[in-house]
């Protein structure tokens, strides 16, 4: 069993509200320690629990470590640091037809505000 699956089993066998906000910091914790329990049970540990929270917490352990998903661990987090890929020849051509057409832009609004100012200081009037 998944340890959502176990979570979800400790919400339906204890609805207290104790039982609800304990189990509600352990999966906020979770979300923070790439779903590693034994990281969030470290976290926890300076933490008032709500009263009565504490033996949830000592069940969702003791299940979690007999389904073997205690201390899971998914390696780095790939969100954190994507690796760098090298450019193919596509992506430089675009890359660089881009930069050429904005230069060609910039190029042609220099000379429409040079021309207007030119014509501005130049009328008679």
């Amino acid at each position: 069993m998944s340890l959502y699956g176990i979570i979800a089993d400790l919400r339906r066998k204890y609805p207290t509200p104790a039982a609800t906000a304990t189990l509600d910091l352990v999966v906020a914790e979770l979300g923070r320690t790439r779903d590693n329990l034994r990281e969030v049970v470290a976290n926890l540990e300076g933490k008032p629990l709500p009263p009565g929270g504490k033996p949830v917490l000592d069940e969702l352990i003791e299940r979690a470590k007999e389904d073997g998903v205690y201390d899971l661990d998914f390696g780095p987090d790939p969100y954190d640091k994507p690796p760098l890929e090298p450019l193919d020849e596509g992506t430089v051509g675009i890359g660089a037809l881009l930069v050429v057409s904005s230069l060609i832009g910039l190029g042609l609004a220099a000379a429409a505000v040079y021309a207007g100012v030119n014509a501005i200081l130049h009328t008679s009037g």
